[in-house]
């Protein structure tokens, strides 16, 4: 589906990793935080229940006896600062420790507490956490209520909680680094081939994957390698043939450019329609000559039997030579001020140029504008024509051996061999750079070569 992103197979599998590892310890944190707390809660409950059990039966004595002791007593029976005593009588209500409104206690606790039933709830009161023990008192008509704070276990659970999600959230993060150096390692062999595709893709047969020690890992690798094996044999096969039918053809070719040489010598000796096949023989034999040098020279581009030493080309200099050395009106060349170098094969990148040039002069009348700039790194060659151009459709297949195809009825009548643009191709491919067409402004084809700088 166009428009929609999609991670990497390496983020996707640390994403399954880590969003796992935090859903396992999420629910391992439930499973703490429940029976942790629900089990000091339930500690913390029984034993406010059982201090105000113990309390409530001083209170019940107290008044049974009729002592006047009783604020007293209520007063020593707060355990801490923050407890609370509510002792409620007919017309009166006795308060010890923390002064609290006693409209606070929820009525449904005190009802049940004068019906006789104990009772318990969790409150919160001027902001601080109690457990509410209402007890009935059996000598006397009267509710005992005891606020037991919970500040400490509230404390607790807030420390616990705050640990368990910082654990949580932790283990979801390593599990995304554990599945992303995983992911890296496992998908590593993948990169590899990755390269190894891309190297034999550009041109470089000889590019292999390293043996493998991992059992899961050499059958991918030996599969690899005996395919490029044998993808190397079949292009050195066919780059042979081409060589040596072209080879055999030079030696009858030969006498075929001589003999057209003194026929055409002798052109005007030749009226009528002799005269012209004459012109379109000796015409075919020229686009015959070509066209076996081309072969020779893929033949070698192929095989990869001349490649020499690369060294620094000053681009601008190399077209401008090139340019000096073609007949006919002079081409204007536009060049940066900083001209561009790149590394590579002089022989290669002049031939580069000349097709260029010889392509513009067959199919458009020749070029109007050669162009040597600097872009982002590149060193950027352009040949401009007047043209009819290059339809869209066609824009990669003219880069093809041999093709020609509708460009022979939109570009001329001499379309050639169809292999000056492949050679320029493969030329440009082996200095690691690009070569396209594009529509000229104002009209007619503008053909743009992109090769990387050098770094001198």
């Amino acid at each position: 589906m166009r428009g929609v992103h999609r991670f990497s197979l390496r983020w996707r599998v640390a994403m399954v990793l880590g969003i796992g590892s935090l859903l396992l310890t999420s629910v391992l944190a439930l499973v703490v935080w429940n029976l942790a707390s629900g089990y000091m809660l339930r500690q913390r409950e029984q034993s406010a229940v059982r201090q105000a059990e113990v309390n409530v039966r001083l209170v019940d004595e107290s008044l049974r006896t009729g002592s006047h002791g009783l604020e007293e007593l209520l007063t020593g029976l707060t355990a801490s600062p923050d407890t609370t005593i509510l002792l409620f009588r007919p017309g009166q209500v006795l308060t010890s420790g923390r002064q609290v409104d006693a409209s606070v206690l929820p009525p449904p606790l005190l009802r049940m507490g004068r019906e006789g039933v104990p009772a318990g709830q969790r409150l919160i009161v001027d902001g601080i956490p109690v457990y509410a023990v209402t007890l009935p008192i059996t000598n006397a008509e009267g509710v005992y209520v005891e606020m037991a704070p919970m500040v400490q276990l509230d404390r607790t659970f807030r420390f616990l909680s705050a640990v368990l999600v910082t654990t949580t959230v932790a283990s979801g993060l390593l599990g995304v680094m554990l599945g992303s150096w995983a992911s890296r390692r496992a998908l590593r062999p993948l990169t590899a081939l990755t390269a190894a595709a891309s190297r034999i893709a550009g041109g470089d047969l000889k590019a292999r994957l390293p043996e493998q020690s991992d059992p899961d890992l050499t059958p991918l690798a030996t599969t690899f390698n005996a395919t490029a094996d044998a993808l190397e044999r079949r292009v050195l096969r066919d780059a042979r043939f081409a060589g040596d039918v072209s080879h055999e053809l030079r030696s009858p070719l030969t006498t075929m450019v001589n003999a057209a040489e003194v026929l055409r010598r002798r052109r005007t000796e030749i009226p009528g329609t002799a005269g012209r096949a004459l012109d379109l023989l000796t015409s075919e034999v020229d686009r015959f000559a070509r066209m076996v040098v081309d072969l020779l020279e893929i033949s070698r581009a192929d095989q990869q039997v001349d490649d020499p030493t690369p060294e620094p080309i000053d681009l601008a200099a190399l077209v401008t030579n090139v340019l000096a050395a073609r007949p006919g009106e002079p081409v204007p060349l536009e060049a940066d001020r900083l001209s561009p170098h790149v590394l590579g094969d002089r022989r290669r990148l002049d031939r580069v140029v000349s097709n260029l040039l010889d392509n513009a002069a067959r199919h458009a009348g020749g070029a109007v504008r050669v162009a040597v700039l600097r872009r982002a790194g590149q060193a950027r060659l352009e040949v401009d024509d007047e043209g009819p151009g290059v339809p869209v459709e066609l824009r990669e297949r003219i880069f093809e051996r041999f093709d020609r195809g509708t460009r022979a009825g939109s570009r001329g009548t001499d379309t050639g061999s169809g292999l000056g643009l492949a050679l320029v191709a493969q030329h440009v491919q082996r200095h690691g750079g690009s070569v396209r067409v594009e529509e000229r402004p104002g009209g007619g084809a503008r053909f743009v070569v992109e090769i990387p700088e050098a770094q001198l």
